[in-house]
């Protein structure tokens, strides 16, 4: 549909803008201060049977992946280094899921995962050693791994393997490498050599012996995919400013010889820096007899204040901690591939840093040592509570906003680096949200547009469904961290088949901007960020040093196409679009580039109009009429999520075979909350989380398709078997139903 149509559309629609967000579903602060209580009233229970695996499901996504994973060969990336190919070079996409249920049946969890559309899991493991030797592992859990990947590549599903996170690991200073001062590792495998030689031994023991499940090792394995050295930790983060004792001891020394050779000598290091040098609140005072230099904290690097001498000094601390983490990168990459012969790809991370807006793309040059990008973004909004890092409990306050309202806050708006594929490791509409029906549309959509290769829903801990219940199995509560559930799982094949199958365009670079290394250093304001808070046009400090862009680039423009960053290149040969096409302050519309997607964050809504899979998700009751260019539809909900993509890979008003999905919203059965406050912002407390099952609000929907080759529609239980049949109205190549209020698929034939 071409852009002026869509925008046309909407412009249509826009009469009836004043009366939108006047009911339940609209998470402003009108829907706030009305207490809700789940019954079975307007809802239905979800209670789906064990899925049996039956050929006679209509609805089974496994024929998407390869027999077995890597049969082909090792993925790579493809020739200009941004994408993935399989082994035979044919393009690949990944609808992807952090997966904590490898250890249950993983043979017929991966059966489960396939049929919903996943082709890669992120087993996230801890093979640090549980006893005394810091060389040893924990090999209950390689076996979990080594099981783990048999299973997944029986259904064709790849793996990526992410071994180690600081925060839950358990080897101690007592063990033999440097002593924090109790900051529980954070930062120290960058540096400490004895860590990283057990490191090493650790990641020997995983990949390198064979694997009984398979006859061969790890290594050898093209299932396993991608290698991400560690998880979620930062010398560019807030708690590197917690490393103290003999392991600062040492960073000091590292940072001292990185001087020392960049200046000649460190005597030439203290002229260069005009005497500056932390306070000593910040750190002792330097000792260059010993080789060591002092260190600012890191929020005295978020700060860009003192004269040209304290400038100079962090802008070198800051490039001797970016190049820490770079050498480490490298170090381990070159381990793996040289040592261990390691096919596969390698992501060094996937953090952030104190500052999104000056620092993350120093973070981000420090996994250029490596081949893929990655990053951990959820969508969550605010939440307080005791347990509030992992579970919703009774007394909690949150707030509930859909991200439709807030486009700066779509997980997806990401700055990616040029000649590297870009990874969301982790990411998620993070309950106690409701608005989650959403989430697989926007991420499906948004991936295809900008490029985005693989996004993983977190987390699933189960082998199949997951049921309200508790968090931990113990604790009286509901579960956060949880994506099997009908309103994202459930809402995965159509989004999974239509980015898979590339139905959606991906657009040309919205922006292109070229960083100088200097200017990393530096902290300079880039062009643009990923901060939402960040606005290029106030927070413009040493802009126009580093760029020909003068006012900076609205942040919006992650919503017309992707948005690519190259390190090292020449700042005044960054190139934007002309976004005044495409970004509509006015109407608060966003159009990308392509003409097949519209962003309405006035009122909530996004529209995607391309030949083979058409839709609309948000809140529809007004105008509650959308007329794509092959589908009609029709709803009553204030909120829901409808989608129509073609099973066969043509386009809609040929196809043979069309899935249609919705989802609504989805709360535990006796979900009871309050109107609360959260920092002056309207929310809710929760007073009673609940129990089992989900009651999911019915679907009030209406479609009309331009297709004259359908002629039945069929009723679809949650593992695609069919149940019923539902009456088509046909006239003049048009056909009509109502979708079943107690569903989340329909196939046409």
């Amino acid at each position: 549909m071409p852009l002026s149509l869509i925008v046309s559309m909407m412009t249509g629609l826009s009469v009836h803008a004043a009366d939108a967000g006047k009911s339940e579903g609209v998470p402003q602060a009108e829907a706030a201060s009305t207490a809700t209580d789940v019954s079975a009233a307007g809802r239905w229970a979800f209670e789906p049977a064990r899925d049996e695996f039956s050929p006679d499901a209509l609805l089974d996504l496994r024929f998407l992946n390869e027999k077995v994973a890597g049969q082909h060969g090792f993925i790579k990336r493809s020739p200009d280094g941004s994408d993935f190919v399989l082994g035979d070079g044919t393009p690949a996409r990944f609808w992807a899921v952090g997966d904590a249920a490898f250890d249950k049946n993983p043979a017929r969890h991966a059966r489960f995962l396939a049929k919903r559309g996943i082709n890669m899991v992120r087993f996230h493991c801890n093979i640090t050693p549980g006893g005394d030797n810091l060389l040893a592992i924990d090999e209950a859990e390689r076996e979990r791994i080594w099981q783990g990947v048999a299973a997944m590549k029986q259904e064709g599903i790849y793996v990526t393997f992410s071994p180690y996170w600081a925060g839950a690991s358990r080897a101690k200073p007592a063990m033999g490498f440097l002593d924090d001062g109790g900051n529980q590792s954070w930062g120290l495998l960058f540096f400490d050599r004895k860590l990283q030689a057990a490191y090493k031994s650790w990641m020997r023991q995983v990949l390198a012996e064979v694997n009984p499940h398979t006859g061969i090792s790890l290594a050898q394995d093209p299932a396993l995919a991608i290698i991400q050295i560690q998880n979620e930790d930062s010398l560019l983060f807030w708690t590197s400013q917690g490393i103290k004792g003999p392991a600062h001891k040492e960073l000091r020394r590292q940072f001292g010889t990185f001087a020392a050779l960049k200046y000649g000598s460190l005597e030439k290091a203290k002229a260069a820096w005009q005497n500056a040098a932390p306070t000593p609140d910040q750190d002792a005072p330097d000792e260059f007899a010993n080789g060591e230099a002092a260190m600012y904290i890191i929020w005295e690097l978020t700060q860009h204040r003192g004269e040209a001498g304290q400038q100079q000094r962090c802008a070198d601390q800051m490039e001797f901690l970016t190049g820490t983490m770079y050498n480490f990168n490298k170090m381990i990459g070159d381990f793996l591939k040289k040592e261990l012969g390691c096919k596969q790809l390698v992501n060094a991370g996937n953090w952030r840093s104190a500052d999104n807006v000056t620092m993350l793309d120093a973070e981000r040059r420090s996994y250029t040592a490596n081949d893929v990008m990655a990053v951990n973004r959820y969508y969550d909004g605010a939440h307080e509570g005791a347990n509030k890092g992992w579970a919703v409990c009774n007394g909690d306050r949150f707030t509930d906003e859909s991200v439709l309202l807030h486009p700066r806050e779509l997980p997806l708006t990401l700055k990616q680096v040029a000649g590297y594929p870009m990874l969301i490791t982790e990411s998620s509409w993070v309950p106690p949200l409701c608005y989650q029906s959403e989430g697989p549309f926007l991420v499906a959509a948004y991936q295809s547009l900008t490029g985005i290769d693989a996004y993983y829903w977190f987390a699933t801990g189960e082998e199949d469904w997951r049921q309200p219940g508790s968090a931990n199995g113990f604790l009286p509560s509901e579960g956060k961290w949880v994506c099997a559930t009908p309103m994202l799982m459930g809402q995965w094949p159509a989004a999974a088949l239509m980015y898979r199958r590339g139905y959606i365009q991906q657009a040309a670079p919205a922006v292109s901007e070229q960083r100088a290394l200097e200017d990393l250093w530096q902290r300079r304001m880039p062009i643009i960020a990923e901060d939402a808070g960040y606005d290029p046009n106030r927070d413009k400090t040493n802009l126009a040093k580093q760029s020909n862009v003068k006012d900076g680039v609205n942040p919006l423009a992650y919503l017309v196409g992707p948005v690519q960053v190259n390190y090292g290149g020449n700042p005044a040969q960054s190139r934007v679009a002309d976004l005044a096409k495409f970004i509509h302050e006015d109407t608060k519309t966003i159009a990308s580039s392509t003409g097949q997607l519209l962003f309405d964050y006035g009122r909530g809504l996004c529209l995607l109009t391309s030949p083979k899979a058409q839709g609309v998700t948000g809140f529809l009751r007004t105008p509650g009429i959308f007329k794509l260019p092959d589908v009609e539809i029709r709803s009553a909900n204030e909120y829901a999520t409808v989608l129509a993509v073609a099973l066969d890979n043509k386009a809609l008003r040929e196809s043979g075979k069309i899935l249609v999905q919705v989802g609504t919203t989805e709360r535990p059965m006796g979900w009871q909350t309050q109107p609360a406050k959260l920092d002056k912002r309207a929310g809710q407390q929760v007073v009673n989380f609940g129990h089992a099952p989900w009651m999911i609000v019915r679907a009030d929907v209406t479609l009309t398709l331009s297709n004259p080759h359908l002629k039945t529609a069929r009723v679809l239980d949650a593992n695609g078997m069919p149940l019923k049949t539902v009456p088509l109205e046909s006239s003049g190549g048009r056909l009509t139903f109502k979708f079943p209020d107690d569903a989340l698929y329909v196939i046409l034939q």
